[in-house]
C-alpha cells in the first residue's frame, strides 16, 4: 500500500490544474508544467483536490501510485512557490561570477570553467562564493545544481570543491609515512 499515494493533493487558490487523456497540466502565476500519467493509474480532479489511485495491486502499479502522486504534488509546489538549491564553494581563491547566460568558475582548474544556464531557472550569485539556482521544475532545479557541483566535488581531506549548502563533508586523515 502506497502511503504517499493515498495523500491527496488540496490545489491552492490561483492554481489551475487540468487532465486531458494521459496528461496533467499544471498552471499558475509562475508557469505551468505538465505531468504524464501512466497506464493503471488513475487521476481524479474534484473540488479542489487531486487523488489519485491505481486499478490494480500489481507491483509496478504500486510503484507508480505513490511516484505519479509525488509528481503531481511537486509541480502545483513548482508553480506557486518554486524550488531552490543553493551551493557554496569552499577552498582558497574559488569564485564564481554571473556572465550574462553563464556561470564563470575559478575552481581550482589553470583555466575558468563556464556553465550555461538553462533557460527556464533563475541562478544568483550573492557572493563570490555562493550560488542560488531557482526554477519551477524540481528535478531541472536538482539536475542542473549537480551538475554544478560535479566540476569540483567537495574532497574529503582539506574539503575543498563545491557543495550544497549545509552539506557535510567527513573528512579523512593525512596519509603519513611510518620511518
Amino acid at each position: 500500500m502506497s502511503r504517499i499515494g493515498l495523500k491527496p493533493i488540496i490545489i491552492p487558490e490561483g492554481v489551475e490544474v487540468k487532465q486531458e487523456s494521459h496528461v496533467i497540466s499544471v498552471k499558475a502565476k509562475n508557469g505551468s508544467l505538465t505531468v504524464n500519467i501512466a497506464d493503471g493509474i488513475t487521476v481524479v480532479i474534484e473540488n479542489g483536490v487531486v487523488t489519485v489511485s491505481r486499478e490494480t495491486d500489481r507491483k509496478n502499479h504500486k510503484m507508480l501510485h505513490g511516484t505519479t502522486r509525488a509528481l503531481i504534488a511537486n509541480a502545483v509546489i513548482g508553480v506557486t512557490e518554486g524550488f531552490t538549491k543553493e551551493l557554496e564553494l569552499m577552498g582558497v581563491g574559488y569564485r564564481v561570477t554571473l556572465e550574462g547566460t553563464s556561470l564563470s568558475m575559478s575552481v581550482g582548474f589553470k583555466h575558468l570553467v563556464k556553465v550555461a544556464i538553462p533557460e527556464d531557472l533563475k541562478v544568483e550569485v550573492p557572493s563570490q562564493t555562493e550560488i542560488k539556482i531557482w526554477g519551477i521544475d524540481k528535478q531541472h532545479v536538482g539536475a542542473f545544481a549537480a551538475s554544478v557541483r560535479d566540476i569540483k566535488p567537495p574532497e574529503p581531506y582539506k574539503g575543498k570543491g563545491i557543495r550544497y549548502k549545509g552539506e557535510y563533508v567527513r573528512k579523512k586523515e593525512v596519509k603519513t609515512s611510518v620511518a
